[in-house]
């Protein structure tokens, strides 16, 4: 897993490290904007919405043949779901609402074969696999020793939990869900409430014991300036949205500034 080994070396050190989500609307040719627009790594979001699934298989093989990271987040940490997930050929991860160890048990059966754990290989994901050299120490070798693993923490026992979770062996680095944290803190999106912040000092804190990166989701200078440099910057069509909607603004307020302005006689068209 060549890109799975590219972002595990980026995360491992201090320069920014910037992604993109896409949750809302999937298509393949999202890999090759993310990649000319100089995003390290693209998660498709399987949680709430289930894309099709040719569709994400054809985006994780566009990732593994240009060495560029595809992450899957699957509906849950729940056995079938991760490894019906890995059949479709990411190169991690990223698992929702992870509460405790017997969570990430759970993961590590699912994502690693016998006699690590209860995988049952198939599907796109297989391409990983070159010539078609199934055996277990090829699988080892190019699949499960680079795998990302990123746990996210989206409420209160997972934070009580979170050491363990961070030190165990199958977390590359840690997660947190800001939104579904905040609501189970009872700040349901207050994004600057100090309850919150510290929750994210203390998950990065964790993951930093054990000599570990944090994954965190949001604005990218205000992350920096909290001390990441593993940042999804964004929701893809969320981030249109609100790109469309600036340009729109601030096209009317120019025509309103337009038409303000006094004529200065010269009967010119201003353009």
């Amino acid at each position: 897993m060549k890109s799975a080994s590219i972002l595990r070396k980026k995360i491992s050190g201090s320069d920014p490290v910037f992604g993109v989500l896409a949750t809302f609307h999937f298509w393949p040719g999202l890999v090759e904007i993310a990649i000319e627009s100089g995003m390290d790594f693209l998660i498709i979001d399987l949680e709430h919405l289930t894309h099709n699934h040719e569709r994400v298989a054809e985006a994780c093989a566009i990732g593994r043949r240009a060495d560029f990271p595809v992450l899957i987040r699957p509906p849950s940490s729940e056995f079938t779901q991760v490894r019906l997930a890995l059949d479709l050929g990411p190169c991690g991860m990223l698992i929702p609402y992870v509460e405790s160890v017997e969570n990430l048990n759970e993961v590590r059966d699912a994502v690693y074969m016998k006699p690590r754990g209860r995988r049952r290989p198939g599907g796109l994901g297989n391409a990983w696999v070159r010539d078609h050299d199934y055996n277990y120490s090829t699988w080892l070798r190019e699949v499960e020793d680079d795998l990302i693993i990123l746990p996210q923490i989206e409420n209160k026992k997972g934070l009580d939990n979170v050491d363990a979770i961070a030190k165990d062996p199958l977390t590359t680095a840690m997660a947190i869900g800001p939104y579904d944290l905040s609501a189970d803190l009872g700040i349901c999106w207050e994004p600057e409430n100090p309850l919150l912040v510290q929750a994210f000092a203390q998950v990065k804190q964790s993951a930093a014991n054990v000599g570990k990166n944090m994954w965190v989701i949001g604005d990218g200078a205000t992350m920096m300036n909290r001390g990441f440099n593993f940042i999804c910057l964004t929701e893809a069509i969320t981030q249109l949205q609100t790109t469309l909607t600036q340009m729109v603004t601030e096209g009317r307020d120019a025509a309103q500034g337009t038409k303000q302005t006094p004529s200065d006689g010269t009967g010119e068209i201003p353009i």
